[in-house]
């Protein structure tokens, strides 16, 4: 694995998801929800985005990685950490990993 300091994209790993409960919310979906709009500091070539909204932004680096002074791979590997670190906090509030990997391709 990627030491996370030598990483051209940081972003820290998704807090516990702050499910609401009720009978008409399910935990899995609205997990999948909170975490396409999850917002934190992200780091991109050294230059800080603050409190934006993690997902959008990584779709951007990836449609267009030279724009933000990424390679391919680089962009690829923010992907990555993304699916593995938020694919954590899905899971354990029932959802499937799978399901971001599936908004990347949209």
């Amino acid at each position: 694995m990627t030491d996370p300091l030598s990483c051209a994209v940081t972003f820290p790993a998704p807090g516990r998801i702050p499910y609401p409960g009720g009978c008409v919310l399910e935990p899995g979906p609205y997990a999948l929800d909170y975490l396409l709009k999850w917002r934190a500091d992200v780091t991109v070539a050294g230059q800080v985005h603050r409190d934006t909204p993690v997902f959008p932004l990584l779709r951007e680096l990836l449609s267009d990685p030279g724009k933000y002074g990424l390679t391919h791979a680089q962009a690829g590997e923010a992907r990555d950490r993304f699916l593995t670190l938020a694919g954590q906090a899905l899971a354990a509030e029932g959802g499937q990993p799978t399901w971001l990997e599936r908004e990347f391709k949209r």
